[in-house]
C-alpha cells in the first residue's frame, strides 16, 4: 500500500482541489498542466545519456511511442485517446517509479506526479 499511495494522492489531487482535503498534512502547490508539460519536455542527462518523456512517448502524448532501446510499441499516454491510462493504481505506481528513474535519474515527487497527471488529463 505504501508504494501506491503517492500515485493515488497525486491522482486525487490532480482532479480535486486541494481544499477538498482539509485535514491533510501534505503541503503541495496546486498541480498545473503547464508544470506537467514542462516535465514532459524536460531533457535530463542520466548515465551520460540525454533523456526525456518524449524520448519514448513522442512529443505529443496523444500519439503512440516506441521504447528507444527495445523498439517495443507504447500506447499513447493521454487518457483522452487511451482510456486504460491511470485506471490501475499498481500500474501507475510501477510505471512512475520505473520511468522517473530512467528519465530523471530519481523517483518523481508527489508534486511532479500530480503535475504530470494533470497535464496528460488536459489533452
Amino acid at each position: 500500500m505504501k508504494r501506491i499511495l503517492p500515485a493515488l494522492i497525486a491522482a486525487a489531487f490532480a482532479v480535486l482541489p486541494i481544499s477538498a482535503f482539509p485535514n491533510t498534512q501534505i503541503e503541495l502547490a496546486e498541480f498545473t498542466a503547464e508544470s506537467g508539460e514542462k516535465l514532459w519536455n524536460q531533457t535530463n542527462t542520466v548515465s551520460g545519456q540525454s533523456r526525456s518523456c518524449a524520448s519514448c512517448h513522442t512529443s505529443d502524448p496523444r500519439q503512440a511511442g516506441k521504447h528507444v532501446r527495445t523498439g517495443k510499441p507504447i500506447k499513447p499516454m493521454a487518457p483522452s485517446v487511451n482510456s486504460d491510462r491511470f485506471t490501475d493504481p499498481r500500474k501507475v505506481a510501477k510505471w512512475f517509479k520505473r520511468n522517473c528513474k530512467w528519465t530523471l535519474g530519481r523517483e518523481c515527487s508527489t508534486q511532479e506526479k500530480g503535475d504530470f497527471t494533470k497535464y496528460l488529463n488536459s489533452l
